[in-house]
C-alpha cells in the first residue's frame, strides 16, 4: 500500500496544479481510479485511502468486482467500455454510472433494464476520429441521441459527455472538440455538465479543456497484472 499511497497521492498532487494553473477549483473535477485487470483487493486498498470512484472497462469483471466488494462503503461503480445491448442489465445491475451510451439501442436496453428502478447516470461517448467503426457517437449525432434519451429513457439521467482523446492528435486539439460537444448536448439537456476525459497521459490537457471526470489507470495503480 505504501507505494499505492504514495503513486495516488502524486496523481492527486498534479491534478491540483493543473486545476489551479487552469484557474479552476478543486473540487470541480472527480477523479475515477480505473481498475482493469485488478483484483479486487486493490480496491479495497484505493478505499482504504480515500478512493470512491473506480472504473472498468469489462461487464464481467464489474459485475464480479462489484458483488465480492458490496460492503465498501461509498463506492461509485463507473462503466467506461464498450456498452453492448446483451450486456446492458448486468451493467446497470452493477454500475452507478455508464460512459459509454454511444447509440439509441444501448440506451434503451439500459433504460428496459430497469425503468421503475434508481436513476442510472449515464453520458454520451463522441467518436473524436473519422473512423466510423471506433466507439462513440459522431459530434453531429450527440443532440439527437441525447434528444432519444430524454424522450424515451426516463430512468436514465444524461450527465454529460466522454471521449478518448485519438492515438496522434494533440490531446489539447481533440479535447476542445469534445468541449463543443458538450455545449451542443446541453443545448438539449442544460444540466448535462459532465465532461469525461483525460487519462494518464493526457489528464492536464483534458483539465483545461474543461473535463470534470478523469479516468486514470496506471499512474494510480502501477503495471497491469500479467493475465497469463
Amino acid at each position: 500500500m505504501p507505494d499505492l499511497a504514495a503513486r495516488l497521492a502524486d496523481v492527486d498532487a498534479r491534478i491540483a496544479a493543473a486545476m489551479r494553473a487552469s484557474g479552476r477549483a478543486a473540487d470541480e473535477v472527480t477523479r475515477i481510479v480505473v481498475t482493469k485487470f485488478h483484483p479486487p483487493a486493490l480496491i479495497t486498498e484505493l478505499h482504504a485511502l480515500g478512493v470512491r470512484d473506480v472504473g472498468e472497462n469489462r461487464q464481467q469483471e464489474l459485475t464480479a468486482k462489484h458483488d465480492e466488494l458490496a460492503d465498501l462503503e461509498g463506492m461509485r461503480w463507473h462503466f467506461i467500455g464498450q456498452a453492448q445491448t446483451n450486456k446492458a442489465r448486468a451493467v446497470r445491475a452493477a454500475a452507478d454510472v455508464v460512459h459509454s451510451v454511444d447509440r439509441a439501442r444501448i440506451a434503451d436496453a439500459l433504460h428496459v433494464a430497469a425503468p421503475e428502478g434508481a436513476p442510472l447516470d449515464v453520458l454520451v461517448q463522441v467518436n473524436l476520429t473519422d473512423d466510423p467503426g471506433r466507439g462513440g457517437v459522431a459530434p453531429s449525432g450527440v443532440e439527437a441521441l441525447a434528444a432519444h434519451v430524454a424522450e424515451h429513457c426516463t430512468s436514465l439521467r444524461m450527465r454529460g459527455v466522454m471521449a478518448v482523446a485519438p492515438v496522434g492528435e494533440e490531446p489539447a486539439a481533440a479535447f476542445a472538440r469534445l468541449a463543443q460537444a458538450s455545449v451542443a448536448l446541453r443545448s438539449v439537456a442544460s444540466d448535462a455538465t459532465w465532461i469525461s476525459a483525460g487519462m494518464t497521459g493526457d489528464f492536464v490537457e483534458a483539465i483545461s479543456a474543461g473535463a470534470t471526470h478523469l479516468r486514470i489507470g496506471s499512474a494510480i495503480t502501477g503495471p497491469r497484472p500479467d493475465r497469463g
